[in-house]
């Protein structure tokens, strides 16, 4: 018979994935919460007119899971981020005070081709701030995703790439008079997947002349240190007010955030998405290279498409997924813990279960993790499975400890046996 497995891009994960994967969410967790942003969650499936004209035309026509509800006839879609769903809770919850401050542990489903640090179902972590279009905010995330980072482990060997689609609009619209400039901003979005030559291919498909392709070529080559690199682009571009706009929130963030360590400024970062209004934030690893592991920014327009007023909102998502990958490759990350058991019931007789099982319900009420035999296994048959585990207390239960109301513990990690009363069993750790 054929072992059935998950559909393509979609994954099980046993209890060593899961165990590694929990704690991580936790360290996140623990992050977002120290700056302030508290959780909340929202369905996995919304309308489709709840998403359509949110994400672009590459996203809408080939990525996005939509499908008809055969009953009613209504069409809904897998939630594809986190952000627009945001955006239609702001909408619908009106009475949360502002700025609102919240995160989102959850997975999205995109119809991606899958590999290597990109999956069909993953999970994304974002926090976002909702009422402030300060440079406060937008440093706020940036200092918060470099938190992150390093909570997670990553303590350097990675990169916080910023941007400003102010910049953008006013270089690539304005200075070089591109009226269409979307499909633009999507061939250089695609720079770190086909290259400077698979870009500029792109862009002569778009039909752009090949000045103002090889202008758009040394744009997208410019990356720098924010106080040097800012200096640069407002020299260049002085005249032009959407620069200068963005010069001015760039500048006062780099101020907050500091110029030092791993923020840089480059101008090839576009971001996809065509709800990104201002800032735009990218975190990338030296190594392994696996794409961006986290990216976000400012999308001042969207929520206001579901509430007809405007509101602004800043924030970031962390690719949890590929930071795990990455993790694993370079030794960050281990699946070494099999178990989250502290203690494992050893039953030497099972004439005498009913006191093993006291002892087990003791050390439970104590908060200590337990388990006990449930098979009728032997003794070898129990301390092989615990070995196995990596279950460091084994508390055997034999006639001995019965009759004299003890256990035996045995520490696999210092070798330590010693006779512990049943009273005084939850201080064995």
């Amino acid at each position: 018979m054929k072992t059935p497995r998950p559909p393509r891009g979609f994954r099980d994960f046993p209890p060593d994935v899961m165990i590694l994967r929990k704690e991580l969410f936790s360290k996140l967790e623990r992050v977002f919460q120290r700056y302030g942003f508290d959780p909340i969650d929202t369905p996995a499936l919304e309308y489709w007119e709840t998403l359509a004209g949110k994400y672009g035309e590459e996203a809408e026509n080939r990525l996005i899971w939509r499908f008809q509800d055969p009953w009613s006839g209504r069409e809904y879609t897998l939630r594809y981020d986190l952000t627009v769903p945001l955006a239609r809770f702001i909408a619908s919850h009106r009475d949360q005070p502002m700025p609102f401050k919240r995160y989102h542990i959850g997975p999205v489903w995109r119809h991606e081709e899958p590999q290597k640090g990109r999956y069909r179902e993953f999970y994304q972590c974002d926090a976002d701030i909702v009422g402030s279009p300060y440079p406060e905010a937008d440093a706020e995330i940036i200092e918060l995703t470099i938190d992150a980072l390093k909570a997670l482990g990553f303590k350097e060997g990675f990169r916080v790439r910023i941007n400003d689609r102010r910049l953008l609009r006013g270089i690539f619209e304005q200075e070089l008079g591109i009226t269409d400039p979307l499909p633009v901003y999507r061939a250089i979005d695609k720079l770190d997947k086909i290259g400077l030559e698979g870009v500029e291919a792109e862009l002569r498909k778009i039909g752009l002349r090949d000045d103002t392709i090889d202008k758009i070529k040394n744009i997208i080559g410019f990356r720098g240190e924010p106080d040097e690199s800012l200096q640069w682009i407002e020299e260049k571009y002085s005249g032009n007010k959407l620069v200068s706009e963005a010069i001015e929130h760039l500048n006062s963030i780099i101020e907050l955030v500091g110029g030092d360590g791993p923020v840089e400024i480059d101008l090839s970062l576009v971001r996809g998405l065509d709800y990104y209004t201002g800032p735009i934030v990218e975190v990338v690893l030296d190594r392994p290279r696996i794409g961006s592991v986290a990216g976000g920014g400012r999308y001042d327009n969207l929520i206001g498409m579901f509430t007809g007023q405007p509101t602004p909102a800043t924030g970031v998502s962390i690719g949890i997924e590929r930071i795990i990958d990455a993790g694993i490759e370079l030794g960050i990350y281990s699946l070494s813990k099999k178990t989250l058991t502290q203690a494992q019931v050893i039953v030497l007789d099972h004439n005498y279960y009913s006191y093993a099982w006291r002892v087990a319900s003791r050390l439970r009420e104590a908060g200590v993790n337990t388990r006990i035999d449930l098979s009728r296994s032997s003794q070898k048959a129990q301390r092989k499975k615990a070995k196995r585990l990596g279950i460091r207390y084994l508390i055997f239960i034999g006639e001995k400890e019965a009759v004299n109301g003890k256990v035996t513990v045995y520490d696999s990690v210092t070798g330590e046996r010693r006779e512990v009363e049943f009273e005084r069993i939850e201080m064995i750790l």
